[in-house]
Parts: structure tokens; C-alpha cells; sequence
């Protein structure tokens, strides 16, 4: 985890899209897309059926590194409404192990507007917490500070005569984006006009590099 502060609160950022936030013992990820692969299947786009468990793979090993004791999706945890009842076997079994270990919050999206009772967790459509405000898509009229999603921003940048596209958060001073956690997403660039739009004007792509974070300017 790379620290860095906003809102007044010292968090970390993982290059996997999560952030830790020391201080509650909180992990806040967006975007999980669970069951992604399987939507397409029943449409007839044959994907590798891996999609939700690998996902679940990155959950654990950040919630056992961090010692977290509760967990925010920030919406499209999963890819439609149906996404719960399609769960595996082995990875509903070890998402309810990790919501009996941690207080775990689902926040809905745009694909998820219902989450089904059977999934645990707590739902809810946005939450203020120590000042923070979560919700899924960033609201350009919210004047505080606001963790969010929807976007799955990436940033492109040419490394030696190549170009490379990697995750990235969004940051203003009042503002934090999250990229897409899911292993089966896609990535909007983060200069796209809807991520301005969004966040207000200028901003920030962060980039959590080993010890480090990277910033690159967004124009306005």
C-alpha cells in the first residue's frame, strides 16, 4: 500500500484499485463485476468461468494483509442483478467466510441496483462515513469528500517508444475515483470528458508504484 492522504485521512492505495483505510481497518474496492463472464455465456460469448473467484482471490489475500475488519463496494460488485444467484458453489462458500470475518458493505451501481438478501452483507445505496462520503458515480454537486467508482479509469503513457495502460485513481481535492478491482473489466481513459465532467475540471491520475506514488496532471 502506498500511503497518501485525502479528506483529512490517511489511506493507502493498492495498485490492484483497492485502498486501505488504516484508521477504521477498512478496505474499500469498486467494481468487482462478479459473474461478468457468466452474462456473456447466456448470450452466447464463451469467456473462461474464472472471473468471480479470481476476484475473490485478490479480496481475501488484501483482507489477510491488511488485517481488515470491514469492506466497501463502491457498486457493480456484481455484473447485473442476477450476478449473486449465478455465484459458484466454492466462491459463494468463501464470500460468505470473508463477510463472517468482516462487517461487509455493499454500495449499489448501475448494474447492481438489487442485490439479493442471500448474498449477506449490509446494502445500501451510498454512506457517509467519518466524513467521507461513498457512492458509486461521482456527483459533481457534492461539495465534500467523496470516494467512488463506475469508470474504471486507466491511464496510458508511453515507456520507451511503447504504449502502456494501467489502472489508475482520479484524484481532486475533493475527489478520489477508484479503477475497476474486477479481473474481467474494462478501463476508460482517465482523460475521457466523462471523468472531467464528473470530478469538475482539472485532476490527478495516481499511480501506486511499489513505494511510491505516481501523479499525472489531467487537463481540464
Amino acid at each position: 500500500m502506498v500511503p497518501f492522504l485525502f479528506g483529512g485521512h490517511a489511506l493507502g492505495a493498492h495498485a490492484s484499485g483497492a485502498v486501505h483505510w488504516p484508521a477504521r481497518g477498512a478496505l474499500l474496492v469498486a467494481d468487482l463485476h462478479f459473474e461478468k463472464a457468466s452474462w456473456f455465456a447466456m448470450r452466447g460469448q464463451m469467456l473462461p468461468p474464472y472471473d468471480s473467484l479470481a476476484t475473490l482471490g485478490e479480496i481475501e489475500a488484501l483482507v489477510a494483509a491488511t488485517g481488515a475488519r470491514e469492506v466497501w463496494c463502491l457498486g457493480d460488485s456484481f455484473h447485473d442483478v442476477g450476478g449473486c444467484e449465478r455465484l459458484p458453489q466454492e466462491a459463494q462458500a468463501r464470500l460468505r467466510a470473508l463477510m463472517t470475518a468482516t462487517r461487509w458493505h455493499w454500495i449499489t451501481g448501475n448494474h447492481d441496483p438489487e442485490i439479493l438478501d442471500r448474498c449477506g452483507g449490509e446494502v445500501m445505496t451510498e454512506a457517509s462515513v467519518d466524513g467521507l462520503v461513498l457512492r458509486h458515480e461521482a456527483d459533481p454537486r457534492e461539495a465534500g469528500h467523496e470516494l467512488s467508482g463506475h469508470f474504471h479509469p486507466k491511464l496510458r503513457v508511453r515507456v520507451r517508444g511503447r504504449q502502456v495502460a494501467r489502472r489508475c485513481f482520479v484524484a481532486t481535492p475533493t475527489k478520489l475515483i477508484l479503477p475497476a478491482f474486477g479481473s474481467l473489466t474494462g478501463g476508460l481513459d482517465a482523460t475521457h470528458p466523462e471523468i472531467r465532467r464528473a470530478v469538475g475540471g482539472a485532476a490527478e491520475a495516481l499511480l501506486p508504484v511499489e513505494n511510491r506514488m505516481l501523479r499525472f496532471p489531467l487537463a481540464a
